[in-house]
């Protein structure tokens, strides 16, 4: 297939907002791929590289060959060259690169250019691409929707299920089932403003504490264990702490579902970065281990001995887990048979304020008779958080690419110092609307004092109020702190920048555990 393929339906599905258009599009294309090329075409079109990062900066971007009159370059085609750049290294990998970069970019036409570029600095962004790919996969194969997405939940991706279909069609989905030793993707929660607002879209429910940790999938069948986060990587090397507590159990065949988290004074749990640089840390895992030791919390379980129980409602789920761990590896909950009952929703938030003053994030309401919806984010499952908020200034932003393409996008702010200067925490992208992103642009550009081609430098002028989960340390930003999933609510027209929010509140709120 070629490359010019999946650069002009990427296009195609970003231009469009109509989910049955994307999945017309992703439908005809995955017709007539190749079953050898839907693995990589699907990582494109998702924004990834199978390779990762690979080092390439934007030193080695910025200029580029001149393209190719016609479209050659194929999806494997490309896919190896990255892979030979990936594993450039050494004395002169700058240099190297560079070359690679540029051979690759001569060999593209101006669009697949530009879909390179976007693909090589991270910025091809499709929103929902999954669900629609997954239904376009489905009308493609002549298999339901249901089943394709089933086994994308139990495979942990799309792309191995997509190769099997595409190759020999509905009957390669009985290949795709819950087994213990392979991770599944994990179920995900949608989110309210509040408590009262999470009750009243379920009926009876609980509600648990939200675990500022790592997500852990932990499988044991006899002797074998393994941990998997979120993502999927094995971990099990990494975290003797949880392969010693899922040895203790009193069963040798399960898949339990949690957090993995690091504890302080008191039971508290510790900065989230401490707990991310623990399971992260691959060198010396014992020093680690009694440096910052960890410990399980457990919330669901998906398999016990030999049965699946994934279609089985949450109420009867907890059952087994209540059985099978002990309840200092259990998330704390509160079960609200009738939440509509007088009393109920204050007991909710007694719970909510409890959870917040022991140290968490917030709380996870789950209805009773929710199935655990691997994958994706359930209707069943409804996270509550704080909203923790900061009004920063703007003090540089990137020129997009893709669909942002000759806008102003990925946003530098920065928080007051004392002297009156303003000192970057951090970049962000996420919140913009293309209204926004057209406003900000003309905005930008009229306070621009330096555009190197990549960064546009402004004067410190528009205040920008900023949603984010916490503040961690951080030694790429000069004042040593950066803010967590940062992302734009709005524009502050009404605020000048010496009201903006100061590098001191910002460390305020990091030592508190913000």
């Amino acid at each position: 297939m070629l490359f010019a393929e999946v650069a002009r339906v990427s296009r195609e599905v970003a231009r469009t907002s109509a989910r049955s258009r994307k999945t017309r599009l992703l439908a005809d294309f995955f017709a007539a791929a190749r079953p050898q090329d839907a693995p990589v075409a699907i990582a494109y079109l998702s924004g990834r590289l199978p390779q990762g990062r690979i080092g390439v900066g934007w030193a080695a971007l910025r200029e580029r060959a001149d393209p190719a009159p016609e479209p050659s370059l194929t999806v494997l085609g490309v896919d190896a060259a990255l892979t030979e750049l990936a594993a450039v290294s050494g004395q002169g990998a700058q240099a190297g690169r560079r070359a690679l970069v540029q051979d690759l970019f001569a060999a593209a036409t101006a669009p697949e250019q530009e879909y390179l570029l976007g693909l090589l600095t991270g910025e091809v962004r499709q929103g929902a691409l999954q669900a629609a790919a997954v239904e376009g996969l489905a009308a493609a194969a002549g298999a339901e929707p249901a089943a394709v997405r089933r086994s994308v939940m139990l495979a942990g991706a799309l792309e191995p299920v997509a190769e099997a279909l595409l190759a020999r069609g509905p009957a390669a989905l009985e290949d795709f089932r819950l087994a213990v030793g392979r991770p599944l993707l994990p179920m995900l929660a949608t989110s309210a403003g509040s408590v009262r607002e999470a009750l009243a879209k379920l009926g009876p429910c609980a509600v648990e504490e939200k675990l500022d940790g790592i997500r852990v999938q932990v499988h044991r069948d006899g002797d074998g264990i393994w941990v998997f986060t979120r993502t999927l990587d094995d971990v099990t090397e990494r975290l003797p702490e949880v392969v010693a507590a899922a040895r203790s159990l009193p069963a040798d065949r399960f898949v339990l579902d949690g957090e993995v988290l690091a504890l302080g004074e008191a039971g508290r749990p510790r900065p989230f970065q401490e707990t991310a640089g623990r399971v992260g840390s691959t060198v010396d895992v014992a020093a680690a281990a009694r440096a910052v030791p960890v410990r399980p919390v457990f919330f669901d379980v998906l398999s016990a001995g030999e049965r699946d129980l994934l279609d089985l409602p949450c109420a009867e789920r907890h059952a087994v887990l209540a059985e099978l761990v002990p309840e200092p590896h259990r998330v704390r909950r509160l079960t609200l048979p009738a939440p509509e009952a007088p009393g109920a929703a204050e007991k909710a938030e007694e719970f909510f304020t409890e959870t917040l003053r022991r140290g968490h994030e917030g709380v996870v309401v789950k209805g009773l008779e929710g199935i655990y919806a691997a994958g994706r984010r359930g209707a069943s499952w409804i996270k509550v958080k704080p909203v923790h908020t900061l009004d920063l200034v703007v003090l540089a932003a990137e020129w997009g690419h893709g669909r942002r393409t000759g806008k102003l996008s990925n946003l530098h702010l920065g928080a007051r110092a004392e002297d009156g200067s303003f000192v970057m925490l951090g970049k962000t992208f996420k919140g913009l609307t293309d209204a926004l992103l057209e406003w900000q642009t003309g905005q930008l550009l009229a306070r621009a004092t330096e555009d190197d081609g990549h960064v546009v430098t402004v004067r410190p002028e528009l205040v920008v109020e900023v949603a984010y989960d916490g503040v961690q340390a951080s030694s790429r930003y000069p004042a040593g702190l950066t803010l967590r999933f940062a992302r734009v609510l709005r524009y502050r027209p009404d605020k000048p920048p010496g009201q903006a929010d100061t590098v001191a509140a910002v460390r305020a709120a990091h030592e508190g555990g913000g």
